[in-house]
């Protein structure tokens, strides 16, 4: 996936520590992102309309960039791609610059509810990329009536158990179970947790497998008939097969956002500001939707949508309105380590 789940700041230590950036120019504008999340030529294109040497380095997972800026300070990178627990740690570390929205004009093309969002009101620190649901991605061919809450994939029925798969990362995994429980998403009740802990060991006897890469092709395959998915993902699956389905369980979702920081240590500060505000073009920002099918909250390149791309992916119609109604997973801070064990010991039962 292109996000992973948060880790606590004192989880990261120095992983990565001497994982820096190999850069030919030290003046070179230094951005982090996961494979294929903007077009292959952004960064050409974006050197060619502004005079600037920009490259891109890439980052597998959260985790991974965020200990090479936790060990470094983040110096050596300029723009960093993130999910917004992330992001909501590196403010708190102080590691993001303050940003000055006279120099991002581009920001006008968000959705007013993009600069609402919980862990960053105003957008002071970050600026939301891309963002959606976590839901049930299903075989509607295989799968009897539509699978309309949480408890058909944590107590499947005989007929689809062994044929489930669950996100492997903390957060989501957890949320699942959060959400069948009627508790939020960033719970951290000892006692609750016991509760989500308990009723996620259930559901391990009945899975096929935690898969967070490969659960839409074991889909198209049939191998599964139902996984725990992100949205975007689900679409990868309905793109080859028009009988996978994408669904918002009763008890709802989390919202998860994807963003782009400018570090505070930043070397190109200037250049930086000019890479997220050119992000932030409907072209430039309309292809992430297009072409990974995730939607963006850039008003103008999503009213640019083709008509038959949103018909063949439903989910990507959800209005902001829609989806603010879903809680942000937050930054949990020392909650993180309890979070940890709990998945540790899910993952560790028989």
């Amino acid at each position: 996936m292109l996000k992973q789940t948060v880790a606590a700041c004192a989880l990261l230590g120095a992983a990565g520590a001497a994982l820096m950036p190999s850069t030919a120019q030290a003046e070179a504008l230094v951005i982090s992102n996961w494979d294929g999340y903007m077009a292959p030529d952004a960064v050409d294109s974006f050197n060619s309309a502004t005079d600037n040497e920009a490259e891109l380095v890439l980052h597998a997972t959260n985790e991974e960039i965020m200990g090479k800026l936790i060990a470094s300070k983040g110096k050596g990178y300029d723009v960093v791609f993130v999910s917004s627990p992330f992001a909501e740690v590196l403010h708190n570390l102080g590691l993001a610059e303050e940003l000055d929205h006279d120099k991002l004009p581009n920001l006008a093309n968000l959705y007013p509810e993009a600069q609402e969002l919980k862990h960053d009101p105003g957008n002071a620190f970050s600026v939301p990329y891309a963002w959606g649901t976590t839901g049930l991605c299903y075989r509607s061919d295989l799968v009897e009536g539509e699978p309309d809450s949480w408890m058909v994939l944590l107590d499947p029925s005989d007929d689809l158990s062994g044929k489930t798969t669950m996100l492997a990362t903390d957060r989501w995994l957890l949320a699942a179970g959060q959400l069948a429980k009627g508790y939020s998403v960033n719970e951290t009740d000892p006692a609750k947790m016991e509760e989500v802990r308990d009723l996620l060991i259930d559901a391990k006897k009945t899975l096929l497998a935690y898969d967070d890469t490969t659960f839409y092709a074991k889909l198209v395959s049939g191998e599964a008939e139902l996984v725990q998915a992100w949205d975007g993902w689900c679409n990868y699956g309905i793109a080859e097969n028009g009988d996978i389905k994408y669904v918002v369980p009763e008890e709802g979702s989390d919202l998860w956002v994807d963003t782009m920081v400018i570090l505070k240590n930043a070397e190109n500060k200037e250049a930086a500001y000019e890479f997220v505000n050119f992000m932030l073009d409907p072209k430039n920002h309309g292809w992430a939707a297009e072409n990974i099918l995730y939607k963006v909250p850039n008003k103008p390149a999503m009213e640019g949508l083709p008509d038959d791309l949103l018909a063949t992916y439903p989910n990507m119609t959800m209005s902001p309105e829609e989806l603010l109604e879903f809680e942000q997973l937050r930054d949990v801070g020392e909650s993180q380590r309890a979070y940890s064990r709990i998945v540790s010991e899910i993952k560790a039962a028989n």
